[in-house]
């Protein structure tokens, strides 16, 4: 049975026009204006010179990118170590219907609404150990406490900041995962006496692990281009010790006005977050598939 070519519709592709003509102008050519820049050495509005990729050894050579780059991995694996876990086990406790479950949600949710620059300000009273709960809170209980004098205190603080904010985030996103889950599967793990700890090993968390993989990566993603509260919490000090790649950026590209060593950093910096974000993706979808083959041999 030969089966016949359907003539194209010519006419559909002015439907998906508009959002071709968007997708350009907000980011293909923007990135190719980068990309212009990043192997250009900007003299005059009127005089430039082709540099190739000098401005890309001249960055990656670049101490300051080094100790920015530690400080964001180290600060984006805290941030997925701690708020996972966390906003996991928050949405196991949240109530799974009702008018509890209502206002659960409106109250988890409410950080989430506080514009990053609030949060950054919320933050910097709440630390100061004149009048901020919990840095008044420390001195009391004999802890020396300066995020603006210690590096690791400043550092420790963003962080919370950070659990503090988006933690709920992971929580609303493993919420969903659950309640998509049949009652049908917890029916048969009650037959079968099954524990609170296997019910959320083999039922809950597989479940989940489709929203799960979205929360990583939101957060990863997030973390790794983390700019405002930082900076208005800390502006990057002590020293450079909550100075992340975005604030590198930013002091590159409007406090220094390299913009050849702005853009060529641009450009590394987007094509480290692809990076991990295809080896956390690949990851998570290899875990996925050694479960279900192990639980088909089973």
């Amino acid at each position: 049975m030969s089966v016949q070519n359907k003539p194209v519709n010519q006419k559909a592709w002015f439907l998906i026009l508009p959002v071709l003509i968007c997708v350009a102008f907000s980011a293909i050519l923007p990135l190719m204006t980068v990309v212009n820049y990043s192997v250009q050495d900007i003299i005059s509005p009127d005089r430039r010179v082709f540099v190739g990729t000098e401005w890309f050894a001249a960055v990656m050579r670049d101490e300051d990118l080094h100790a920015a780059l530690w400080n964001q991995l180290r600060f984006s694996a805290a941030v997925l170590a701690v708020e996972l876990p966390l906003g996991i086990m928050l949405g196991l406790s949240m109530p799974a219907s009702g008018w509890k479950a209502s206002v659960t949600l409106v109250v988890v949710a409410l950080s989430l609404l506080i514009p990053l620059n609030v949060v950054g300000t919320i933050w910097q009273i709440f630390g100061r150990t004149d009048i901020g709960l919990m840095g008044v809170t420390l001195q009391a209980l004999g802890i020396e406490y300066s995020y603006t004098g210690n590096t690791t205190h400043a550092w420790l603080t963003v962080l919370l900041m950070d659990v503090w904010h988006w933690t709920p985030l992971v929580a609303l996103l493993a919420y969903a995962g659950l309640r998509s889950i049949p009652d049908a599967y917890y029916q048969a793990a009650r037959i079968d006496g099954a524990s609170k700890f296997a019910v959320f090993r083999y039922i809950q968390l597989p479940k989940m692990r489709g929203v799960l993989m979205i929360a990583v990566l939101l957060r990863f993603m997030d973390s790794f281009m983390i700019y405002t509260e930082p900076f208005v919490l800390t502006g990057g000090g002590p020293g450079n010790s909550t100075t992340f790649l975005s604030q590198y950026l930013t002091q590159k590209a409007v406090g220094q006005f390299d913009l050849g060593p702005a853009a060529a950093f641009s450009l590394i910096y987007f094509f480290i977050i692809l990076l991990f974000c295809f080896v956390l993706y690949n990851w998570m979808q290899r875990l996925g598939q050694a479960e279900k083959e192990g639980a088909g041999h089973g």
